[in-house]
């Protein structure tokens, strides 16, 4: 395993501290610096209480680099292996699909970065210029950002504890020349962990239309998607709608859909009205999915015909409905 650190990007470790932040750091910027229960017995206790606390300085550049994007969303899942990633894929091509719109694909999974694979820029490299760090193109109207343009190695492990990963999350909204964008769809990694935190935070201000939520029908998905919407509604995070991914099996010979997760409890559509929360429709799982995304090809160009082409762009349509509401 190593450290990764790409050319261009800031130290952000804090030269003031003896030694890396623990596990659950408040952060040294964080009003609770030195005074939270992590804090015990950590080398930097004393530093941290001495620095300077109170606003951001940095949220005036996030603000003012953001200014321009219309519509920014969050993707969620609660449990990993739901889709969320393949989703944020196939949600981007769809959006892509309208010449006259401009997109952006953020890439917050800074552990599994699955993006540039999925949408065919695997190899790519970020440039930087005057204006900031240019988005790597998958077309004239989707650009994409991710930390896999900078591993050394396709395999490479990032071994980061929670403070540089929210200063990666810093640098990508303020450093990343995104430009006039209608969308920007950000894919962050399952739970509720320090990149959700990290990112609500640094949006507040200029702004998130929302979450899109994702799961699969089986209840052990639905137990952990319980726990993501209950973070959203804590952090005042609009919920857009949910969609159940997965919900069957299409033959793509004979287009016949069967069960393969049984949604023992109702799944998706039960929860949205057990929660009150929208559900944007259920996309079943064709196998030519995986293939397309291993190639970084658009399954929705590339099977049109298939029910779960149709789902997907229903899920769209109901979904640019809840942001334009």
């Amino acid at each position: 395993m190593i450290t990764v650190e790409a050319p261009n990007i800031q130290k952000i470790e804090n030269p003031n501290l003896k030694e890396p932040e623990p596990e659950h750091c408040p952060g040294p910027e964080s009003e609770d610096a030195g005074k939270g229960d992590a804090c015990d017995g950590c080398a930097n206790q004393e530093i941290c209480e001495s620095l300077p606390k109170g606003p951001d300085p940095d949220m005036n550049l996030i603000n003012e680099r953001l200014k321009d994007i219309k519509h920014k969303v969050l993707v969620l899942s609660g449990k990993g292996g739901v889709g969320k990633t393949t989703f944020t894929t196939m949600l981007s091509w769809a959006l892509a699909a309208d010449e006259d719109l401009e997109i952006g694909a953020m890439d917050l999974d800074i552990c599994g970065p699955s993006l540039p694979r999925m949408l065919g820029a695997k190899g790519e490299s970020v440039h930087a210029s005057n204006s900031g760090w240019t988005p790597v193109y998958v077309n004239d109207n989707l650009g994409m950002m991710s930390i896999g343009f900078m591993l050394p190695e396709d395999d490479s492990a990032i071994v980061w504890r929670g403070a540089k990963k929210n200063g990666l999350i810093k640098q990508f909204l303020k450093d990343v020349d995104w430009g006039k964008l209608d969308y920007l769809v950000i894919d962050t990694p399952p739970g509720t962990s320090d990149e959700h935190i990290s990112v609500n935070t640094y949006l507040k201000e200029s702004g998130i239309d929302g979450a899109l939520v994702v799961t699969t029908p089986q209840e052990v998905a639905l137990l952990d998607v319980r726990k993501e919407i209950d973070f959203c509604r804590k952090a005042n995070i609009k919920i857009l709608g949910l969609v159940e991914n997965m919900s069957g099996f299409v033959c793509p010979g004979c287009k016949n859909e069967s069960m393969i997760f049984k949604p023992t409890t109702g799944g998706g559509k039960a929860l949205c009205e057990e929660l009150g929360i929208p559900f944007l429709g259920a996309v079943p799982l064709d196998p030519r999915i995986g293939k397309a995304c291993d190639d970084g090809e658009s399954f929705l160009d590339l099977y049109p015909d298939s029910p779960a082409s149709t789902a997907i762009l229903d899920v769209v349509d109901a979904l640019i409905e809840s942001i334009e509401s």
